[in-house]
Order: C-alpha cells, then sequence, then structure tokens
C-alpha cells in the first residue's frame, strides 16, 4: 500500500492523534532524566497525569479492587505481593491509564496485587540491580514475572565502540559523552594529584564520541543497530538475559517466591501482518524514529526470534526455571486479529489485558 511520505513534525502529530496516550509517555519521558547510582536512571517521583503516575520512588502505581495507588512505596497492608519486572511494556506504555496496565490487570485477573516493578529503558541487569535497591521493603512475595527480553536485544545493538564490560544500556552514548567532558575538566584543574595529561591521545571511545558529534546538540546524534554483527549480538543478549534470571533465582532462593520468565512479545515476531490500525500507526512512528526505534532494523525478522528465545529457554531448562514466550503465546488468543500493538513493543489496552490473561491463565 503506498503511503504519504510524512515529515517529522507531519508523523509526531500522527502518532498523537492516533494514539494520545503516548504524547503523555513522551512528556513523562522527556521531563529530564532523574540520575540515579547502580541503576544509573529511573521515572520521575510523584509525577501525576490521567494516564500515568508515580509514587514517592519512582514506580508506577497498580490498582487492585478499590485502591489505585498500589505500588512499591504504597503496599497493601497485611498481604503478599506479587512483581510484574521488565522494561517499557512492563511499565505499560500505550495504555490510557494505570488500570490498564498488564500488573494491574494481572491483579483483577487473579484476584491478588500485583506491583509494576518495571523501569522504562531498563536492560536486564538494571532489572535485577532495582530488586536489590529495594528487596528489604517486602515481607511476603508469591510470584515474580520477568515479562523482558527485548530492551536487552535492542541496547545490545549499539555500535560496538559504546559497549561496556557490563554491556550495552539505554544512554550508552549520553553517559560516555559527558563523562568524558569531566575527564576534560580534570585535566584542566589548576590543582591536581596526578602529572599532566596535555599531549596524551584520547581513547577510542573518546575519538569515536568526537566523530558522531556532527550536531551541535549531542541529543541529535543518529545511531543505529547498522554495523552490528546480528549473531553475535543476539548470543550476547541471549546470555545477558539469562545471567541475570540466574541471579534473580539466587536473590529470591530463601523468599519462597515463584519465579517465571516471560520472552516479551514484538509485532513482528507474533505474527506477520499488521491490522489497518496498526499500519496507519507504524507508518507514523517509521516517519520519525528514534535512536531506540533505529536499534530494531536488524532484529524484526522470525530468523532472529528462534536463536534469542532458544538461548534463554536452554539456560532456564538447565536452572529449572520457568519460561514462557509471549509471541507464541498470543498466537493462539482469541483476539490475536485485533487491533493490539501501538508501537513494535507495545500495546494498548485490549493488548495488555489480554497478555495479562495469558499469563494468569496459562503460566500462573
Amino acid at each position: 500500500m503506498n503511503r504519504r511520505a510524512l515529515t517529522h513534525d507531519d508523523a509526531v502529530r500522527e502518532v498523537y492523534r492516533l494514539t494520545p496516550q503516548i504524547r503523555e509517555y513522551d512528556e513523562f519521558m522527556y521531563l529530564g532524566v532523574r540520575w540515579l547510582p547502580y541503576t544509573m536512571f529511573f521515572h520521575h517521583k510523584d509525577y501525576r497525569s490521567d494516564v500515568i503516575n508515580t509514587d514517592s520512588l519512582g514506580f508506577r502505581h497498580s490498582t487492585f479492587g478499590d485502591a489505585l495507588d498500589v505500588s512499591v512505596a504504597n503496599l497493601p497492608a497485611g498481604r503478599p505481593v506479587n512483581l510484574l519486572v521488565g522494561g517499557s511494556t512492563a511499565l505499560g506504555t500505550g495504555a490510557t491509564a494505570d488500570a490498564h496496565t498488564v500488573a494491574s490487570r494481572m491483579a483483577a485477573w487473579t484476584g491478588e496485587p500485583w506491583l509494576n516493578f518495571s523501569g522504562r529503558g531498563y536492560n536486564s541487569v538494571q532489572e535485577v540491580l532495582t530488586y536489590m535497591m529495594h528487596q528489604h521493603r517486602f515481607q511476603k512475595i508469591n510470584n515474580v514475572v520477568v515479562l523482558s527480553g527485548i530492551n536487552t536485544l535492542a541496547l545490545e545493538g549499539q555500535p560496538d565502540e559504546l559497549a561496556t564490560d557490563h554491556g550495552r544500556y539505554y544512554y550508552s552514548f549520553e553517559y560516555q559523552h559527558y563523562m568524558n567532558k569531566y575527564n576534560d575538566d580534570l585535566r584542566r584543574r589548576e590543582r591536581t594529584y596526578a602529572s599532566a595529561l596535555d599531549g596524551r591521545e584520547k581513547n577510542f571511545i573518546s575519538r569515536y564520541i568526537d566523530k558522531l558529534l556532527s550536531e551541535d546538540n549531542p541529543a541529535d546524534v543518529v545511531i543505529t543497530d547498522e554495523g552490528t554483527n546480528t549473531e553475535a549480538r543476539v548470543k550476547r543478549a541471549a546470555w545477558v538475559v539469562s545471567n541475570a534470571l540466574t541471579q534473580w533465582q539466587q536473590l529470591l532462593a530463601e523468599t519462597g517466591a515463584k519465579l517465571s520468565f516471560v520472552l516479551q512479545p514484538m509485532s513482528s515476531w507474533t505474527r506477520d501482518y499488521l491490522t489497518p490500525d496498526e499500519e496507519d500507526i507504524f507508518h507514523a512512528i517509521n516517519s520519525c524514529p528514534n535512536n531506540f526505534w533505529r536499534l530494531f532494523e536488524k532484529i524484526l525478522g522470525n530468523e532472529v526470534h528462534a536463536p534469542f528465545a532458544n538461548g534463554i529457554h536452554e539456560v532456564c531448562e538447565a536452572r529449572q526455571i520457568q519460561f514462557h514466550d509471549m509471541n507464541v503465546l498470543l498466537r493462539s488468543s482469541p483476539v490475536i486479529d485485533d487491533y493490539l500493538f501501538v508501537d513494535r513493543v507495545h500495546f494498548n489496552d485490549k493488548g495488555y489485558d489480554e497478555v495479562a490473561r495469558l499469563i494468569a491463565e496459562k503460566i500462573l
């Protein structure tokens, strides 16, 4: 189908027309970054809107019965809790309200409180670290469902020059750029305890970032997965996810909580077609891609899905961790032909409810 080419501004307006709630998620994301130690960044605290609300720690609210603000900072009194862990899909990007996220719908399907224990943009390592920072808050956890995987795979598609000893992550480029500015400041300081560094050659990361900075604003630098070896990327990402699940298992060993991993779905892995509504939205999104969406170019095909899923499944099977693939579960869903996706990895309210139902009925 031939579609009218859209300018960037036209495409953004079209996205907001078709999915007006996305404007609120963009406002939420681009207020500026709240930097934290260890996990690097997290959501804004006590954020209020008709679409998304967060508690005093930055976790999104869930609903449970009449309560509209169940969260890590506002635990239901005297009850065990369940954690839904992940990135922006677990957060519920695309849902029209807190009540329509997977965590909230899980509470409705199971009759138990589910906490939205997610971090937008987080990879699998950051998910584990977040639990380590907050595990002291929970007296009793029944279930931990990790609905994740795609962020780690996408972010591992960043250029090799942005790789670190601990993998690749959201803000990999920005972190290197601004911390190198600090190194430049050190070289200019008047009182130093080290020998002068003037004249020393910049390291390769500094040189690479300098090369990228063709724009005045580093936030405008375009990053893609064009030069990344896809096979190596898939193996790396599967290992990162699997290693994180091993750490989850160790951390939860003495709690009695049941651990389940659910590979989060991607539209092109779930079915090979889009509904008319989805086609309109995807056309607009593809006309105004950000760096995150640019990292999907080489992983959209089913030839990537199987080796990535199998790489995680093998480790889960060896360690007796429950593994499930939501891409596969959705294929037999009675609503699979309906309008479900608002972009490659996020759902509308109907989609999130179906993901929650499938977890409640097929996994728990």
